[in-house]
C-alpha cells in the first residue's frame, strides 16, 4: 500500500481530483473544524467522529454511541468512496492506526489519498499528544507518510495555516 509521497508547500489554494481522500490532522479539534469550515468550498464531503456522535446523541443509548458512530463512519466513507465520491475527514487522534483504516479503504478502491497536518501551538497539543504529533511531523517532513499510502502530504502551521484559502476537488483545468 505504500506510495511515492510528495511533500506540498503551503499556497492559497489546494487542487484535488474528485473522488479523493482527504485525511486533516490536528492536535486541536477547534483548529482542525475552524480550518475544515473556512477552506472547504463544499462542506458536504467532510466526515467526523464528532459529526456522527451529534447525529446519534439522543436516538441510540449512551454506551451504544462510540461503537455505532464508528460503524456509521465507516460505512459512510466506504459507500462514499466505492461511489468515487470525495470524501475529507476530520481525523480523531494524531496517531497511525486512525490514518491507516481510511487509508486502506481509499486504497482498496484506487482513490488518491491526501494529508493535511494543521501544527497548531504547543499550547494546544495535550502532554499526551505530544509524542505522537513529533512522530507525524518527523514522517510528514521526510516523506515517509508515503508508506502510510499518502500520495501527498502538507504541514501548515503558524501564519501558513491561514495562507490556505481554499480547498477544491476538481479536475485540473484542460489546456488547450
Amino acid at each position: 500500500m505504500a506510495a511515492r509521497c510528495h511533500v506540498l508547500g503551503p499556497t492559497d489554494r489546494m487542487r484535488y481530483s474528485p473522488g479523493s481522500l482527504l485525511m486533516i490532522v490536528s492536535a486541536s479539534r477547534e483548529a482542525r473544524d475552524a480550518f475544515a469550515e473556512r477552506v472547504l468550498e463544499d462542506p458536504a464531503p467532510l466526515l467526523s467522529l464528532d459529526k456522527v456522535r451529534g447525529l446519534l446523541a439522543g436516538r441510540v443509548a449512551q454506551e451504544d454511541v462510540e461503537p455505532r458512530a464508528a460503524q456509521l463512519l465507516d460505512a459512510a466513507v466506504a459507500k462514499r468512496l466505492e461511489a468515487g465520491q470525495t470524501v475529507v475527514i476530520a481525523a480523531e487522534g494524531l496517531g497511525p492506526e486512525e490514518r491507516e483504516h481510511f487509508v486502506r479503504m481509499a486504497f482498496g478502491v484506487k482513490r488518491p489519498r491526501h494529508l493535511i497536518l494543521l501544527d497548531t501551538g504547543r499550547d494546544q497539543v495535550a502532554d499526551d499528544d505530544r509524542a505522537a504529533l513529533n512522530e507525524l511531523r518527523r514522517a510528514l517532513d521526510t516523506g515517509e507518510v508515503g508508506a502510510e499510502g499518502f500520495q501527498t502530504a502538507m504541514r501548515l502551521g503558524g501564519a501558513s495555516i491561514g495562507e490556505l484559502l481554499r480547498i477544491v476537488f476538481r479536475p485540473a483545468p484542460r489546456e488547450d
